[in-house]
């Protein structure tokens, strides 16, 4: 960015919205850097308001945080994409600058510095549990560690298409099984599930012995998946630190600043985890 103007909007778009945490993890950051003219908001957007929604936005807008299915979606709308971007094929961040939209992908930066924050080491082997948009950027951040092949099982071959053609352009080798040859693909360094919450439980039992797991879902924590590697003496990391980093990331960018507080934003995301689970 040109600059950090003194205030500025901001928001997190997708459909539903309601419970996503990108609003707390945000004004944590702008509480704690000083940037308290700055707003950040949720803002309920499905693919058909999203082009109206973007046009409308005024030089008051510094960027937008946006969750599936806009990630794909909103790439027609910008003026640049960054190449890790096209390569996984959906941004979900927006900034604005000079007038112009540029795109960036900061999921595989939220994947990478959640395994290594958990001190899991670059795989020689792993397989990813489900092809939608995170299973695109999962492949991305382990391409980044070095891994050029990767196993990816899903529930129809047809709609791994997405995933498979991040694949290509991230040049990684992509073999893909249906669930029941999960079993076959589990003798590997990590599993990366990017299923929703309670959708892998049925694999607990089969997962349970892999050196390390990253499971998407940050509550409710643990699931069945994670308590069962852990029981058996595997890393586990969850969603939480991956959707921390990737906002760490986002915060960067809309403000064009590096001083980015990470521990208030984890304990501002932390404590709002902790007050849904007590409100059930």
């Amino acid at each position: 960015m040109t600059g950090t103007p003194r205030a500025a909007r901001a928001a997190v778009l997708g459909s539903p919205i309601a419970h996503s945490l990108s609003p707390v993890l945000h004004r944590a950051a702008h509480a704690a850097m000083g940037l308290d003219g700055w707003r950040y908001e949720a803002i309920e957007c499905d693919e058909a308001a999203l082009p109206g929604l973007v046009a409308g936005l005024g030089p008051e807008w510094a960027g937008l945080s946006l969750t599936m299915p806009l990630k794909r979606a909103v790439l027609p709308l910008l003026d640049t994409v960054s190449d890790l971007a096209v390569r996984v094929g959906g941004a979900n961040t927006v900034v604005f600058d000079g007038g112009a939209r540029h795109g960036h992908n900061t999921d595989v930066h939220g994947i990478v510095r959640a395994l290594a924050e958990a001190g899991v080491a670059p795989p020689r082997s792993a397989t990813i549990l489900g092809g939608g948009a995170t299973a695109a950027s999962a492949l991305a951040a382990l391409r980044e560690l070095g891994l050029a092949e990767a196993t990816l099982v899903v529930r129809d071959p047809e709609r791994a298409r997405t995933t498979a053609g991040a694949a290509e352009r991230l040049e990684t080798a992509l073999q893909v099984l249906t669930f029941d040859k999960v079993g076959t693909a589990l003798e590997t360094d990590l599993v990366v599930s990017t299923l929703p919450a309670g959708a892998a439980d049925g694999l607990a039992d089969l997962v349970a012995g892999v050196p390390a797991l990253f499971d998407v879902v940050y509550a409710p924590w643990p699931t069945r998946l994670a308590a069962a590697v852990a029981a058996r003496g595997g890393t586990v990391v969850g969603g939480f630190p991956m959707l921390l980093h990737q906002a760490v990331r986002q915060v960067e960018l809309m403000t064009g600043r590096t001083d980015v507080p990470v521990e208030a934003m984890r304990a501002a995301g932390e404590a709002e985890i902790a007050r849904r689970a007590a409100a059930g």
